[in-house]
């Protein structure tokens, strides 16, 4: 499974890449996302060092999964992009919490 992690350079990303490790989540390939400033720079996750991606060549991958943990305005601007590309959003935020047309779990 390709999955994308966004704010992947973060507090909360940080500890979602730790979880997935450590429950052997099966990802054949990870496309850690980050800030501008921070796209080049690399991670450790399964043993190996991924560089990070910036969030339009994370859309361009096409990802299976997108795991958000990166604020509310930026979930607000990319999540859609990516939904667009059929890649499913786990969103982390406040964005779309009280929001019922983007929340299919929420009762109507």
């Amino acid at each position: 499974m390709k999955v994308a992690v966004v704010g992947a350079t973060g507090l909360v990303g940080t500890k979602m890449l730790q979880v997935l490790e450590e429950r052997n989540f099966p990802i054949t390939k990870l496309f850690p996302v980050a800030s501008e400033r921070s796209v080049g720079k690399t991670i450790k996750f399964g043993g190996r060092r991924y560089k990070i991606i910036s969030m339009d060549a994370a859309v361009g991958k096409k990802p299976d999964v997108a795991i958000f943990s990166a604020g509310g305005s930026v979930s607000k601007e990319w999540a859609p992009r990516f939904a667009e590309k059929g890649t499913v959003v786990i969103d982390n935020s406040s964005a779309w919490r009280m929001d019922p047309e983007k929340n299919w779990w929420c009762p109507r």
